[in-house]
């Protein structure tokens, strides 16, 4: 009978955990940021004859808003200052540039999966279309130009509100009639080219914690639910009366099942583990229901020893990957110890990755981040 209640509560809890994964939010992370920069540029071409400026030259500034869908793809609108001044080898000329772009961006960090080795360094692409104007104290008038950008952001995460970026994008223009210098009128098609490097900042905006460009996203199974029901199983279990079986002719009498028995099972057939977010030896919060039913079970059976079972995902390194599962074995034991289980009855052992779970399913890795127990 008891057996029956376990699973189907086990049944139940799985049922009711895919429900509450399909009903999980997408909006868990912030999408919006302000995006500030400054550097150098150096316009190409074109230019008359005499004419240059320095390489690189002063100055560029930028400021744009971004929206990302998810955490791999967004959208920004910027604006573009340039200043083009004579070099030390090139007549006079003043010459401003502006561009209005609306660019699609791909979180490359992501794509690439760099949460694999870092949660500090990022990288962006963009690529899109706008307008420009030129002015130039050699002209009089607005020589207005089509524009195609695309450039690459590396991003250095100093907070989960700002992040330190460096900037390389290229501009071409189309349809540019005045060269850089302002001296000559040709129309020159799609031959304006031009280079900006910047240093800035980009502001996170938003009530989450995090920004999509830092955010992993995955399917992965909300693990409370499930903790939650077998506990509830535990209660419901504990409520059922043994039961005996007498078969007269054979004089045989079937025991009653004891309850440490059922729970020890359980224990030792992985219903109760331990999850770690990645690179991280602390137990997630929807975790601590299972370390609650390990140290009931070891204050009930003070004869008990118990494996503390460390696994790590297959990413990375294997030797780095022993080392955590160590200590996240550890950080579990150090948790039974301070809820009073002596360290004699606790033994750590570190397994490595585990490999018996798929590499390429992020779902995957991440219920392989895991300490399992077993009873002794």
């Amino acid at each position: 009978m008891k057996k029956i209640v376990m699973t189907l509560a086990c049944a139940l809890a799985l049922v009711n955990v895919n429900a509450q994964t399909e009903k999980k939010t997408t909006n868990s992370f912030n999408k919006w940021s302000i995006e500030l920069g400054a550097g150098l540029t150096k316009p190409q071409r074109p230019f008359s004859a005499g004419y240059s400026t320095d390489t690189p030259s002063p100055w560029v500034g930028e400021i744009g808003v971004r929206y990302m869908f998810n955490n791999k793809f967004g959208l920004k609108i910027d604006y573009g200052y340039n200043s083009f001044t004579d070099g030390d080898d090139s007549m006079k000329f003043d010459s401003k540039y502006q561009r209005l772009d609306l660019q699609g961006v791909a979180n490359l960090g992501r794509i690439m999966n760099f949460e694999t080795w870092t949660n500090t360094f990022g990288l962006l692409g963009h690529a899109g279309f706008g307008v420009g104007q030129l002015k130039s104290d050699n002209f009089t008038g607005k020589d207005w130009t089509g524009n195609f950008i695309a450039g690459v952001t590396g991003q250095i995460r100093l907070s989960n509100r700002i992040a330190l970026t460096g900037d390389f994008s290229t501009i071409l223009n189309a349809s540019q009639d005045h060269t850089f210098d302002g001296t000559a009128v040709d129309n020159r098609g799609f031959s304006g080219l031009m280079f900006n490097g910047t240093v800035g900042l980009q502001v996170y905006l938003g009530k989450n914690a995090k920004h999509a460009d830092w955010v992993v996203v995955s399917n992965e199974t909300d693990l409370s639910a499930l903790e939650n029901k077998l506990a509830e199983l535990q209660n419901t279990i504990n409520n059922i009366p043994p039961t005996k079986e007498v078969i007269v002719e054979k004089a045989v009498i079937n025991p009653p099942v004891t309850d440490k028995d059922i729970v020890r099972d359980m224990i030792n057939d992985r219903y109760y583990s331990v999850y770690f977010d990645f690179n991280k030896s602390t137990p997630i919060e929807n975790s601590t229901g299972a370390i609650d039913v390990v140290l009931t079970y070891l204050r009930k059976n003070p004869s008990a020893n118990i494996d503390i079972i460390g696994h790590a995902d297959q990413v990375g390194k294997s030797e780095y990957n022993e080392k955590l599962s160590n200590a996240r074995a550890n950080s579990v034991k150090t948790i039974l110890e301070k809820a009073g289980i002596a360290s004699s009855r606790l033994n750590v052992v570190a397994n490595g990755a585990d490999t018996s779970i798929q590499k390429d399913s992020e779902e995957a890795r991440r219920l392989a981040r895991r300490v399992t127990f077993k009873v002794k």
